[in-house]
């Protein structure tokens, strides 16, 4: 009987002083997470929350992937179209020498070698590539967006772009086809750029072609095919602003779930602290009374 008392008293004791660590630790780790629940079995409710919370966040951050990558995709897209604009300006100017009634031979093979050039520089910017090597014009394509056959060149891409979702249930298409940048309608017949600066080229090489009536048609084309740019500048543009108003929100919404998460799951440093150094007193406590206890001569006795 005393034997039992005995033993059970040594349980006891250390049985209490096992649960103090064991609180003491938890605190601890709550201290150095900065996390309030070590486990689901500490407040299942508040733990349910924290796992959708949870999954907000690994949704918003696919969402905050797919957004950078077409920001990215319509920043490039805005740069060639800007050089777009430039090579089609300069292009309008050598229409306007060409329809020039005075030129003469040199002068007419010196326009035409420059833009020839054009041509070839209109052709590089539309096959221009993303950081995935994908043609920015291309649509879906996974190759060039023109290809040069001799005869012409002609578009080889999708009809339409790549849309990703940004968020809030939104999307955004991450660049435009080539057609929708470069061809455009001339007095109700559809054209494109390569096909007007080919025109004038071959007006100004051929010595009983009309230059001067080809480069006035392609001034008019060309303001047409300038206007086609700017308008895809303007898409580009809004489809950015977009971007960066589901940004803006996605921001605040992650806000407020931090705050929410911290609420629920986040440990108060300075009250878990506290608690902390009441359940260590405790703790220290008991341990030395054990051991004054263990020590009694009525248990050394009945030892």
């Amino acid at each position: 009987m005393i034997n039992l008392s005995t033993g059970a008293f040594f349980e006891r004791a250390t049985r209490q002083i096992g649960t103090l660590r064991e609180r003491a630790n938890r605190l601890q780790d709550q201290i150095g997470s900065g996390e309030r629940l070590s486990r689901s079995s500490d407040d299942p409710v508040a733990a349910a929350r924290l796992r959708t919370l949870a999954r907000r966040e690994r949704l918003a951050e696919v969402d905050q992937r797919n957004a950078d990558r077409a920001m990215g995709d319509l920043q490039l897209t805005d740069k060639a179209l800007e050089s777009l604009a430039e090579i089609t300006i300069r292009a309008r100017e050598l229409a306007m020498q060409a329809a020039n009634e005075t030129l003469g031979v040199e002068q007419r093979q010196m326009l035409r070698a420059e833009i020839d050039g054009l041509r070839e520089s209109v052709l590089l910017v539309a096959n221009s590539r993303n950081g995935a090597g994908q043609a920015l014009f291309g649509g879906q394509a996974a190759g060039l967006a023109y290809e040069d056959t001799g005869a012409g060149i002609t578009y080889v891409g999708t009809d339409t772009a790549e849309s990703v979702g940004i968020g809030d249930g939104q999307s955004v298409t991450r660049s435009l086809t080539g057609p929708e940048v470069l061809t455009f309608d001339f007095e109700g017949t559809p054209t494109d750029v390569f096909a007007v600066l080919a025109t004038l080229s071959a007006a100004l090489q051929d010595p009983l072609a009309d230059a001067a009536s080809a480069g006035r048609l392609a001034m008019a084309q060309l303001d047409s095919g300038l206007d086609q740019v700017t308008t895809a500048q303007t898409i580009v543009g809004a489809r950015m602003g977009w971007i960066e108003i589901i940004d803006e929100r996605r921001l605040a919404s992650g806000e407020l779930v931090a705050e929410e998460r911290s609420e629920i799951g986040g440990a108060d440093l300075a009250t878990t602290m506290t608690r902390l150094q009441e359940i260590l007193t405790v703790l220290e406590a008991s341990q030395a009374s054990f051991v004054r206890l263990a020590n009694l001569s009525l248990f050394n006795s009945l030892r």
